[in-house]
């Protein structure tokens, strides 16, 4: 329970379609999650209406309007990322997000920025794959049930064989088929046919679910490989294609397994919506989806920019920035599955520029970003408002997660406004990070509760600005302790 009015949030209806959302709309979904950034806001739900725009005009007029591109410039914590993860997460649209640092010039070890445009293709046909899988469902449900039905029979049949150490079916394809061997045959198929359509009951009704039967494993999954950034001696591409080669010969083999009714239902029905989805369609449909909706964020790209005075590879942040051009203003980039333009997908950069300003990027790369927008320091109101507002707000969650040991927290607005202050008021002494503040403050604030919770179930525990000065006051007066913990 969160005693706080403010809390409550109105919840905005949206199209069906979520292409059809007005920049307003936008704007007011992005409000239930984020607090303030009005002009980010704004700029992002602009450039997500006119690429609805752009794909309701004629072909020969589409070749030649691209994207504007968006440049976020804003300390960290404030929510430049979120603003983006949101925004794409609302429209369905493939979305990666990268670090600026994580690459490095042609021809260094490293990852190189192509290998962006190929983790976008995979994101989306990771996307595209689960939405066709779930489109098919309930027909894989039911192509499961019937071929469920019939192993149960089958494997019934099989012990009832073994116990009578006959088998009717040899017999019948071995020997002369006589009238009463054929009478046998057709009085089997008929017990076999009740026998099937009692079994069809018992698993609609999920009677079975317990009882343990032999499933063929060949070619159960389909595995997507997506390493982590390493140190990118390897490409994307080429670690994909050797361990999806290195599991196909794996999974040729074919193995048996003795597996519930309850977990066979679940891998039938996996297999059954496999054959369903075409997946040569998924891909062309997907790399469409890439090409014309997907969403890369850079972040960090201020740290691309050389100082004078600054000594050490950089390996090179400017040789960087010139790799990352062809890719922003529109290039082919060759993937495992085809080529992939890029002269339609949307560009958000994003860095902090203490030490630099957008001036200082190179002048082909400042004019492929030509929105900016600033994303303002979060203060003490701010910072109350992300404790209340949102829906995804961290009392809630904190509250959510103790509530599954029956410890029910209880914020008084004066704890909030405390925790608020105290947040501010660290950023402000130390290194500003914005948001994230409160997830330090309130992990202190709570370590107590969360560690005793099995003691505490039942009861509830109030969280007010004497609770909360209780646990952090005396670390954040000391600024050097506030340093290390906070």
């Amino acid at each position: 329970m969160i005693a706080e009015q403010s809390m409550t949030t109105n919840v905005t209806r949206i199209p069906t379609n979520r292409a059809l959302l007005t920049p307003a709309q936008i704007v007011a979904e992005l409000d239930r999650y984020i607090v303030g950034q009005e002009q980010a806001k704004r700029a992002v739900a602009v450039a997500i209406r006119n690429r609805w725009r752009w794909q309701q005009l004629p072909e020969d007029v589409r070749r030649d309007i691209v994207p504007k591109n968006i440049l976020m410039i804003g300390p960290t914590g404030v929510g430049k990322t979120e603003i983006a993860r949101r925004v794409a997460k609302l429209v369905d649209a493939p979305f990666v997000k990268v670090e600026a640092t994580k690459f490095t010039e042609v021809g260094y070890v490293g990852r190189d920025v192509e290998s962006i445009v190929r983790e976008l293709v995979e994101v989306s046909i990771s996307m595209l794959h689960g939405e066709r899988l779930e489109a098919v469902r309930d027909e894989a449900a039911r192509a499961a049930l019937q071929r469920l039905a019939d192993l149960l029979v089958e494997q019934r049949q099989r012990r009832r064989a073994a116990d009578e150490d006959e088998d009717e079916d040899e017999r019948a394809a071995s020997e002369e088929a006589t009238a009463e061997q054929r009478k046998r045959r057709s009085a089997l198929k008929r017990r076999m046919n009740r026998q099937r359509q009692r079994l069809l009951d018992l698993l609609s009704r999920e009677v079975l679910e317990d009882e343990t039967i032999e499933l063929d494993l060949e070619g159960e999954f389909d595995v997507y490989f997506t390493p982590a950034d390493g140190n990118g001696a390897l490409s994307l591409e080429e670690l994909q294609d050797t361990f999806t080669e290195f599991l196909e010969s794996f999974h040729s083999r074919r193995r048996t397994r003795r597996v519930s009714v309850r977990e066979a239902r679940r891998i039938l029905t996996q297999q059954e919506a496999q054959r369903l989805v075409d997946f040569d369609a998924v891909v062309e449909a997907a790399i469409k989806r890439a090409e014309e909706s997907g969403i890369i964020f850079i972040d960090e790209i201020d740290k691309l920019i050389s100082r004078d005075g600054d000594y050490g590879p950089d390996v090179s942040g400017e040789g960087v920035q010139r790799d990352l051009l062809p890719i922003v203003e529109g290039s082919v980039v060759m993937t495992r599955y085809g080529p992939v333009r890029t002269d339609h997908m949307l560009f958000i950069a994003a860095g902090a520029f203490h030490n630099a300003s957008p001036s200082d990027l190179i002048p082909e790369l400042q004019g492929r970003f030509p929105i900016r927008v600033e994303l303002q320091r979060l203060n003490e109101e701010d910072l109350y408002r992300i404790l209340t507002v949102p829906e995804n707000a961290l009392t809630r969650q904190y509250a959510d997660l103790l509530r599954v040991e029956g410890v029910e927290l209880e914020f008084t607005e004066d704890g909030l406004r405390e925790i608020a202050r105290l947040a501010a008021e660290v950023n402000a002494r130390t290194e500003d990070i914005g948001a994230r503040r409160l997830s330090t403050i309130m992990e202190r604030v709570l370590e107590d509760v969360s560690f005793n919770a099995a003691d505490l179930a039942g009861q509830t525990v109030r969280i007010d600005a004497e609770y909360v000065r209780s646990r952090v006051g005396d670390i954040v007066a000391d600024e050097d302790l506030s340093k290390f913990i906070l």
